[in-house]
């Protein structure tokens, strides 16, 4: 057994609201998978001021971090990812060197467009009772327990 910790990876994410009730969303340029804009969290940045960046880099949109609604850890690459629910404050959306896509995606939408483990981030950031605490394994929840 090796004397090292195990290393984890933190990631932050932000699920902003607009006024109509839609959602935020990219589509990445590596993968070209639909989530909402993040990414990893630098060492000396704090999670709401890693959430503001990623979602300004990735999409021209500032926002105010509201409430953490989840932590979702990915158990094969021990990823562990904190979502905060996010408004607008400014900014006119584009894409990036990361996204190939922004917009702002209905419920329904997120559901049709994402993945299950990053549309339950959105699901869950919209449905008050957070936060929530989940594992997957980078495609499908794993049940607690």
């Amino acid at each position: 057994m090796s004397n090292e910790s195990p290393r984890h990876s933190v990631s932050v994410a932000g699920v902003t609201v607009r006024e109509d009730g839609r959602i935020l969303a990219i589509r990445r340029a590596d993968n070209g998978t639909w989530e909402a804009p993040g990414g990893v969290l630098e060492l000396d940045e704090d999670p709401q001021t890693g959430v503001i960046r990623e979602v300004f880099e990735e999409t021209g949109v500032t926002v105010r971090v509201n409430e953490l609604t989840g932590v979702y850890k990915n158990m094969k690459l021990g990823v562990v990812a904190l979502v905060f629910r996010c408004e607008r404050v400014a900014g006119t959306e584009r894409t990036s060197a990361e996204t190939t896509a922004v917009d702002w995606l209905t419920p329904d939408e997120v559901q049709d467009h994402m993945t299950e483990v990053f549309a339950v981030r959105v699901l869950d950031a919209l449905d008050g009772n957070g936060p929530h605490v989940r594992s997957h394994d980078g495609r499908h929840l794993i049940p607690a327990g």
